[in-house]
């Protein structure tokens, strides 16, 4: 059996539990970090040296980087249909997996620790502007790759998926003005159809909001 450890708050746990919830794998999940703690001990960080969340174990290997444990979670149980085994599919689908999880994820976070980790007497409403119109562009990108889609690869749903669109509950619920992206509302819409995403993703993160 597959133990995720990591709180359900951090985002990244959210990105390996979605992609462990959509591949259908028994598992557990431990909480670890934040308030939990526990990933600063001798056994954790045997398992991860930089101390964070999370950390995937599958028996005796134990995985650290969430885009690194999707893409094992995808070699080892993914259908061809959600981890291409043609070299040129995979390849085209992981640049898309690599710019949610670097381009847009990182782009995000900005946002996030100015609009929900910052006590709101210290919150600089000039940078989280900046912000915003730094993720717009990219909003708009993500926009017209999805089309008709419905999903990153057309009609079928895979990894790319999970790497793009586990951010998509904070852009959409995060109190900033979003640029016009139809396409992109009809695919988080459609992602909200998946229970494992309702289950993983759209974690609330109202606990994680820092106070004066």
């Amino acid at each position: 059996m597959i133990t995720v450890l990591g709180r359900a708050t951090s985002v990244n746990v959210q990105f390996v539990m979605w992609a462990v919830a959509e591949l259908g794998l028994e598992h557990e999940r431990l909480d670890y970090g934040g308030e939990y703690g526990g990933n600063d001990t001798p056994e954790f960080l045997a398992m991860n040296p930089n101390g964070l969340v999370p950390v995937l174990r599958d028996g005796e290997l134990a995985l650290f980087e969430s885009a690194a444990i999707l893409r094992y979670l995808g070699r080892a149980y993914g259908s061809d249909t959600f981890w291409p085994r043609d070299p040129a599919r995979l390849s085209a689908l992981d640049q898309w997996a690599e710019w949610g999880k670097v381009t847009f994820a990182v782009g995000m976070s900005p946002l996030f620790w100015g609009l929900v980790r910052t006590p709101p007497s210290r919150r600089d409403p000039e940078a989280i502007r900046r912000a915003a119109a730094k993720i717009a562009p990219l909003a708009r990108i993500l926009d017209a790759r999805i089309g008709e889609g419905p999903w990153i690869a057309g009609d079928h749903f895979t990894f790319a998926d999970v790497a793009v669109g586990h951010y998509l509950y904070r852009y959409y619920t995060l109190p900033f003005e979003r640029t016009a992206t139809p396409q992109l509302d009809a695919y988080y819409a459609r992602l909200q159809d998946r229970p494992a995403y309702r289950e993983h993703a759209m974690v609330s993160w109202e606990g994680l909001v820092a106070k004066d």
